[in-house]
């Protein structure tokens, strides 16, 4: 979709974005960060080597640093990755005045870190098990105290100054998929040098921006990288009006078109709302669910806001909410029938059609499986047990298991007679207030005595990670097109890094290591049904929705269409500088 050209108009620093996050930002290291708002900024700061045609629905990867897709070898085991020359790192003293290519070599070193044990990257999963040699360099680190970073690894290999072959332990087609994802990202080891643990405080990148301004958990300015190499979009519409508005704006054009983007982290709804509304913010994505009968009343945008000319984007999302057990927790956690018995209890008794209706007003689906829409292996007509409310069946459940109120206060105990407290954590946001108080009535009417534990988002993340906590919601949006990207969440080696319920079984772990090594195809999707069919027995989730993301732009924002993979549209973006400017009078 993009390819070198003539030399085209630089970004035009008049043109600039302004949009808000609802949740901070914890740090620019691809080795450390997991959270969906970093990961936005990282992807427009840092280069992957591969990325999305922006326009193409079923998503397609395209090269984004390599000259061409990678060359895939013996049946999805050898890959081999060449790198476009000409591409730099952003200046920093760190390159003592030198100008800085982007070699092979980027890549070895960035992806190395990822076994670093002193990083506990979150995503060593993505290569653990089937990067030749990886697990090898992470268990010597690990035992020696220190990674050599000057070791080779057998399955990273550079062939010349711009060419990486990858070889792996058995096939993985979604291997192009992880070359995608910010976590592979690239860094320079000069900079992560000098700055060691703390190099995420300090982003130097080749991607189309770079970082200008950054006051943590309050504003992060991105400014047009001057440096960044000739891209220039060419790409074919299908028949959606929409794409072939936005191909016939930026056909031919030098990317990125707006010069400067301004995050701010609002983290209540409403004065993120409000903003929008006031047109202090560009455009406005996942609007806050309690105003949507005011914004998009019957799915539509409201006369007065269509009257402004605001548009409304509505795709429903590759993305999962579901409520996370902490399965080595004493309480909630175990496989004893007693302890499946409990978190199946607590999931019948949550009213999510409450939810749906009162919190997320309509903006949502009931999901069915762990697995959304719109990603290969989901399966749209798939039904399960997994959003039934019955307080009556979670009762009988309870009693059948021992869960008894023994001294008459209203409130059940343990079998063991202990007290039964469950721990509810979630933020201090008025919005997760709202589920706080869904969750303790929902288990009021079933004797069940509820706690909330409340925290910062960064704090509460942190602690997730540790296995620090026994109850709470989280959310996953897809970090590739695929549905093992949401089934790797619960398989056991993930404990510690993406796992966050630490759950461990052996049938699962099993079906997951088969299917992984297949194809897209219906053998593969029959797989995935029974592991989601594991996950609706043992119970280390409550399956939450599918998320439908309401999206509201200002009419002088052009080219915005929301991606299903990307997360930050700015290098695509534009903006009429005029309009703009007349709307904020």
């Amino acid at each position: 979709m993009l390819a070198a050209g003539e030399r085209a108009a630089a970004a035009d620093p008049n043109k600039v974005i302004r949009y808000a996050f609802p949740i901070a930002e914890t740090s620019f290291d691809p080795a450390k960060v997991s959270d969906r708002y970093s990961n936005t900024l990282m992807e427009n700061v840092l280069d992957p080597m591969l990325t999305y045609d922006y326009l193409a629905r079923p998503v397609k990867l395209r090269p984004n640093t390599l000259s061409s897709l990678p060359e895939i070898r013996d049946n999805g085991v050898t890959f081999i990755f060449r790198i476009k020359p000409g591409i730099f790192f952003t200046p920093h003293e760190a390159f003592k005045g030198k100008r800085r290519e982007l070699t092979a070599v980027d890549y070895e070193f960035s992806l190395k870190r990822h076994f670093d044990p002193k990083l506990r990257s979150p995503w060593m999963f993505l290569l653990e098990d089937s990067l030749i040699g990886g697990k090898d360099a992470y268990n010597r680190a690990k035992s020696g105290g220190k990674f050599d970073y000057d070791a080779s690894i057998e399955g990273l290999q550079i062939l010349d100054r711009y060419t990486l072959q990858i070889r792996l332990k058995s096939p993985d087609f979604n291997l192009p998929y992880i070359m995608a994802m910010p976590a592979t990202g690239a860094l320079a080891r000069e900079v992560v040098e000098m700055y060691g643990e703390d190099v995420g405080s300090h982003p130097v990148g080749s991607g189309s921006y770079m970082v200008k301004e950054w006051k943590r958990s309050s504003k992060i300015v991105l400014e047009a990288n001057p440096d960044f190499r000739e891209e220039i979009f060419r790409a074919e519409a299908g028949d959606n009006p929409l794409d072939q508005g936005i191909a016939a704006h930026l056909r031919g054009k030098k990317l990125p078109l707006v010069g400067r983007v301004e995050v701010y982290i609002v983290e209540e709804n409403q004065p993120r709302w409000l903003a929008f509304l006031s047109r202090e913010h560009d455009y406005i994505e996942r609007f806050p669910e309690e105003y949507s009968n005011i914004a998009t009343p019957g799915g539509k945008v409201a006369p007065n806001l269509a009257k402004q000319g605001i548009t409304l984007q509505r795709p429903i999302e590759p993305t999962l909410t579901y409520y996370c057990f902490n399965i080595e927790d004493p309480v909630v956690g175990g496989y004893a029938p007693e302890k499946v018995a409990l978190r199946r209890a607590i999931s019948l008794a949550y009213n999510i059609n409450e939810e749906l209706l009162i919190i997320r007003k309509g903006q949502s689906v009931k999901a069915e499986s762990p697995i959304p829409p719109g990603v290969a292996g989901s399966n749209e007509n798939f039904r399960s047990s997994a959003g039934e409310y019955n307080p009556a069946k979670a009762k009988a459940l309870l009693d059948l298991f021992g869960y008894l109120d023994r001294d008459g206060d209203g409130y059940r105990e343990q079998p063991n007679g202990e007290p039964l407290v469950i721990e509810y954590s979630s933020t201090p946001a008025l919005i997760d207030r709202q589920y706080d108080e869904l969750w303790k009535k929902s288990l009021d009417a079933i004797g069940i005595r509820l706690t909330v534990k409340k925290a910062k988002w960064p704090d509460l993340l942190k602690a997730t990670k540790l296995g620090k906590f026994q109850f709470r919601g989280l959310a996953w949006g897809a970090d590739y097109p695929d549905a093992e990207n949401f089934l790797q969440l619960l398989y056991g080696p993930n404990t510690g890094q993406s796992n966050d319920s630490r759950l461990r079984l052996a049938a699962y772990d099993r079906f997951y290591e088969q299917a992984k090594q297949m194809p897209d195809s219906p053998a593969r999707s029959r797989i995935y049904e029974e592991m989601t069919r594991l996950i609706l027995v043992y119970a280390p989730w409550k399956l939450g929705t599918y998320r439908v993301d309401g999206n509201l732009i200002h009419p002088w924002v052009l080219s915005y269409k929301k991606h299903p993979i990307l997360r930050g549209p700015w290098r695509y973006l534009d903006v009429d500088v005029e309009r703009q400017a007349a709307a904020r009078k």
